[in-house]
């Protein structure tokens, strides 16, 4: 081999191995800013890690919101209607929370099988149902269509609730 030649060899190859650099560094720094969206069917069969940042999302479950007087603590579940994850939130819920809504929550699941969540996501609007949720309902074999209309029934009467309430 010429001198020209090995010379050309050895550029390319440091060429390469600093492109091999620049990915690996790449790929470890988005690593930990990657959050994949995980329904509770897939929480509860163990598919999801413990302990790093997660998308999880369903339906708030009627009857599941508790709120601590004291503080701006919330403890509620999400539902995919096969299986519930217990979601603990400090903070201000989004004005369109509520029981019966698409949500999505950002947070770490537990070793204990609850989400502490850092975030909360909710709908829209009534029609409105975030995709990843939706995917997860047809996953479970569900259809969305069939859980905006019990949502809409549930908004209804939480409205109905609230108005019966106000009138005293």
């Amino acid at each position: 081999m010429t001198p020209k030649r090995k010379q050309k060899l050895f550029v390319i190859l440091g060429l390469v191995s600093l492109a091999a650099i620049a990915v690996g560094l790449a790929l470890y720094a988005l690593r930990s800013n990657i959050n994949l969206f995980f329904s509770p069917v897939q929480i509860a069969a163990g598919e999801a890690p413990f302990e790093r940042q997660i998308r999880a999302g369903g339906m708030v479950k009627e009857g599941t919101v508790s709120r601590d007087r004291e503080s701006l603590e919330v403890v509620f579940t999400v539902t995919d209607y096969v299986d519930d994850l217990e979601v603990r939130y400090s903070g201000i819920l989004p004005d369109l929370f509520r029981e019966g809504q698409g949500v999505v929550v950002v947070g770490e699941l537990q070793s204990d099988g609850w989400l502490r969540a850092d975030q909360v996501l909710a709908r829209h609007d009534e029609n409105y149902m975030p995709p990843e949720v939706a995917q997860a309902l047809e996953e479970a074999g569900y259809s969305p269509a069939d859980y905006q209309a019990k949502a809409a029934e549930v908004g209804k009467r939480l409205d109905a609730q609230g108005d019966g309430a106000g009138q005293n």
